[in-house]
């Protein structure tokens, strides 16, 4: 008989972690190893063969393989795409560099503004333009623009960006531009705005859309070298790639649109958080995922991760909004902070102990990893405080260094402060948790939420580590903590659809009389849709579209989201559409706007294939606790005042039904669960480690 596995695998700042599930049964095994930066697919073939192999399980019967990659947002980081030229409506060729015309930081002297990926000598005026209502005021000059690109090509162009102003209402004219330049030069990598992101506003989808011929190329050769690389190991199933939205799409999709894989890593780890919530009986959780470069919260309210339509990359400063080039993606909406396991701590020209956002990644690496690290970090500060055993990390692969972690402290960190070396590691682990704390209570408010009725789903390789203390700080009710939890992002590949999101921009009151275009416009992306993942393999028949559209006050300069029903629409929807919008809009400000009108800006579809069952198969063991019962170690409680003899638990032998209490210690490979005094633990029906919070 046949054996079909499906495998997810996710790359890293540190690791990269992988989990390959039989299709039938539910059974799986996870594998972790460190991130090859230099070259990611070395890492995700490693994990690949070391897995399979353990676990004899032959490649040829994985049918099923997801991935998600940081290569796109690295190229840009790094600058590291191609040779891209812009052309634009004349007139236009600086509105990327002008920008908002706003300072991210109004008390910076030296405000470093987001460099563009085209350098204004490869930017160009094509005589051209559309008026806003779709109209064409001046005629394309095709033969300009068939020379242009011949001259271009002769001097090493690679790529070009066609953006012109108000293409969203009527792409023939960028379209156009694309075939003059495909004819005077076939070779060219060519993105149009009205393909890669069809919607309103002209700075942001001009950064869109040379983001996404920017790596393309890169991207594409990436894919390629990874296809034939699993197929030397003998795969011959399906590859997907996770989009930053939370569907996944076949290479050929992301290679057309790989600007779309920006946060493919972080959105698989909020899939999985909401697969999990929803399992254990909790819609509403928040996601929080710690590995060893960052941690990432999300909100997911009601079953269903928020989504952003606007995202930024390369941010001059990091956690500062405005300070990047924007990307105009759906994607699903998290808060990143630059702390994890890596995150160093130093003492500032204050005398300030400060913890991040710089990382030792897994090259060097935290100083106790043994890899040449010389910077003491929050993992190393975790070794000292007893919460993590240096003889079982990665379930003893790795050995950790204590005598060099406490070292590093002691000089870096303690003698500078004049404490002992515990209490410096202490002062390392809670700054982390109280920079978490802070940014996650923020995220949360802003988006009309309340932080203490959402419990607390932690995973990561870290994330376990410090949930306890950052549930007490949100004042969460219950922390969620999962069988895996150290590879937990992997399920959430397992567990998305094949998906594509459409958008169209056109203006529309909600009194006017004709619905004609907006029902044409809705049509049309779901046409779009139903080809797209019918030619990706999925049954037309179990393929669905959820509309939504971006509604505002006529004036405001922002639109929220708003779910909209299926059906041609029509005027008597109008008074449904209004008591949406008031709704949405009371969430978010408690309030309602001012009396005006309101309209429509953008329409959305969202066009998916059905949902994967994903239910994992646990092995049988034990309810008995002293079973489970490993030993014992000191571990640091503050509200013991310092070291107490901790009971060890073993994750895998913690059968449904087991409770105990805090403090204790709960091992497996990938992470450890670190419960204070007064934690309420029980494990539920789905594996999970439930603790009622002291």
């Amino acid at each position: 008989m046949t054996q079909h596995y499906r495998v997810g695998v996710d790359i890293g700042g540190t690791f990269t972690d992988l989990i390959v599930v039989h299709e039938e049964t539910g059974a799986f095994a996870v594998g972790k190893v460190l991130t090859t930066p230099d070259d990611p697919s070395q890492a995700v073939e490693t994990v690949l063969s070391e897995t399979l192999q353990r676990a004899g399980i032959d490649l040829a019967g994985v049918q099923h393989l997801v991935h998600g990659t940081t290569l796109v947002t690295n190229a840009v980081i790094e600058r590291k795409g191609a040779k891209t030229a812009l052309l634009t409506t004349q007139g236009f060729r600086d509105s990327i560099e002008i920008g908002r015309e706003n300072r991210y930081d109004l008390y910076d002297l030296m405000l470093e503004q987001p460099r563009p990926l085209v350098p204004r000598y490869l930017r160009f005026d094509v005589p051209q333009r559309t008026l806003a209502d779709g109209s064409s005021l001046q005629a394309l000059d095709e033969n300009y623009v068939e020379q242009l690109a011949c001259e271009l090509a002769q001097n090493g162009i690679e790529a070009i960006a066609i953006t012109f102003l108000h293409s969203f209402t009527n792409p023939t004219d960028e379209r156009a531009a694309r075939a003059a330049v495909l004819r005077a030069a076939p070779h060219l990598r060519i993105s149009i705005s009205s393909d890669v992101v069809p919607e309103i506003r002209e700075f942001e989808r001009a950064s869109t859309t040379i983001a996404n011929v920017y790596v393309q190329a890169r991207v594409e050769r990436y894919l390629r070298e990874l296809e034939a690389r699993l197929q030397r190991l003998g795969f011959a199933g399906n590859f997907f790639l996770m989009l930053s939205s939370g569907g996944i799409a076949t290479v050929d999709t992301a290679v057309r649109y790989p600007v779309r894989l920006l946060e493919s890593g972080p959105a698989a780890g909020a899939l999985a958080a909401t697969a999990y919530g929803l399992a254990s009986g909790h819609a509403d959780v928040l996601s929080f995922d710690m590995g060893g470069t960052t941690a990432k919260l999300c909100v997911i309210d009601q079953g269903r991760p928020l989504i952003a339509h606007d995202f930024e990359v390369d941010r001059k400063y990091r956690f500062k909004k405005g300070s990047g080039l924007p990307i105009k993606i759906p994607v699903i909406e998290m808060i990143e902070i630059g702390t994890g396991g890596g995150s160093i701590a130093r003492v500032d020209a204050l005398g300030l102990l400060k913890v991040g956002p710089d990382s030792a990644g897994s090259a060097p690496g935290p100083v106790c990893y043994g890899r040449g690290g010389r910077e003491p970090t929050v993992t190393d500060a975790d070794l000292i405080l007893g919460y993590l055993d240096p003889g079982y990390f990665l379930g003893g692969q790795m050995k950790l260094d204590l005598a060099a972690a406490r070292q590093a402290i002691k000089s870096k960190i303690a003698d500078k402060l004049n404490l002992s070396v515990e209490a410096a590691a202490w002062g390392i682990h809670q700054i982390a948790n109280e920079n978490m704390a802070n940014a996650a209570r923020v995220h949360v408010l802003e988006r009309g939420k309340d932080p203490h009725r959402f419990p607390l789903f932690a995973f990561g390789g870290a994330g376990p580590v410090h949930a306890y203390r950052l549930a007490l700080a949100l004042g969460s009710p219950i922390l969620l903590a999962p069988l895996g939890a150290g590879v937990m992002s992997t399920v959430g590949f397992l567990s998305a659809p094949l998906a594509f999101d459409f958008v169209r921009s056109w203006p529309l009151r909600l009194n006017a009389p004709d619905w004609t275009h907006a029902n044409h416009l809705l049509s049309e992306m779901e046409v779009e849709g139903q080809a797209l993942l019918t030619a990706s393999g999925v049954p037309p028949a179990s393929i669905t579209h959820e509309r939504e559209v971006d509604m505002r006050y006529v004036g405001q300069g922002y639109a929220i989201r708003v779910p909209l029903p299926a059906g041609m629409l029509n005027a008597a929807h109008i008074p449904m559409l209004l008591t949406a919008f008031e709704k949405v809009y009371r969430e978010l400000y408690e309030r309602l706007g001012p009396p005006v009108p309101v309209e429509i800006l953008n329409w959305r579809v969202v066009s998916a294939g059905p949902r994967p069952d994903l239910r994992l198969q646990m092995t049988a063991a034990t309810s008995n606790t002293q079973t489970a019962h490993k030993g014992e170690r000191p571990a640091y409680f503050p509200e013991a005042d310092g070291f107490v003899n901790t009971p060890i638990y073993d994750r895998y032998q913690l059968a449904p039904g087991t409770t105990f209490t805090g403090p204790a210690i709960v091992e497996e490979r990938e992470s450890t669960v670190i419960i204070g005094p007064g934690g309420r633990c029980q494990i539920d029906e789905q594996w999970n480690l439930i603790v009622e919070m002291g």
